[in-house]
């Protein structure tokens, strides 16, 4: 469970440095009624990530994992190494392309009242197809010999990292008011031009930590 759980944290937290979320927090942080805004935004992306992820978890990822004439332990171990091997080569990808990236504008999110909540749900639902990081959880979480209550509970704590960075903004939000904000102009300025270099790092520690544990695992086994 410690390790499932450290894992489980690590790639949240990694993950959690999104521009496509992250930007739009931002944004709305700076409108009218922008605590209500981030804090609907957030709502937004936490359900449709939740949810998408309990159906792939508890739906068909165990029935594919049926097919696998492996060994449940063995299973795990190699689920560990791809998905190392996919957050290794994710991370090299994206300080390739780093100078790029950084060029990108931050995407931000218009609208009031529950539009920021339908705003957080889309763009949740548009991405949760390519989320290879949390692809990766879900399916190390089938392949692992947890209950079903302690894969949720993993689940549900992978999402709570993942909107690590939107909840400091929103308390941030809560308990300094208008004082935030140039706070927050900094935090934007710097995620504009250091995300890819911070995301890039995160994703190699966690691949490399993924493929260390499971190569050890599979040696375990020999």
């Amino acid at each position: 469970m410690l390790r499932q759980l450290s894992v489980v944290i690590s790639v949240g937290l990694a993950d959690s440095l999104n521009p496509s979320t992250v930007g739009p927090a931002l944004f709305l942080a700076a409108g009218r009624r922008r605590v209500a805004q981030v804090a609907q935004f957030t709502l937004g992306v936490l359900v449709v990530n939740l949810a998408g992820g309990l159906l792939l978890l508890i739906g068909p990822g165990r029935l594919l994992l049926d097919l696998v004439p492996h060994p449940r332990g063995t299973v795990r171990h190699i689920i560990e190494i791809a998905a190392g091997a996919v957050l290794v080569a994710l991370a090299v990808t994206t300080w390739a392309a780093r100078h790029k990236l950084a060029r990108r504008a931050l995407p931000g999110a218009k609208g009031d009242g529950g539009s920021a909540f339908v705003t957080g749900a889309s763009l949740a639902a548009v991405e949760l197809p390519t989320a290879a990081p949390y692809l990766a959880v879900i399916a190390g979480l089938v392949a692992s010999t947890l209950t079903t209550p302690e894969e949720i509970l993993l689940l549900v704590i992978y999402n709570i990292a993942f909107i690590a960075p939107m909840l400091v903004i929103l308390g941030t939000l809560i308990i300094a008011g208008d004082r935030a904000d140039p706070w927050l102009k900094r935090v934007g300025a710097w995620l504009q031009r250091r995300w890819p270099v911070v995301l890039a790092g995160l994703l190699i520690f966690v691949g490399g930590a993924l493929l260390i544990l499971g190569g050890l695992g599979l040696l375990g086994r020999t």
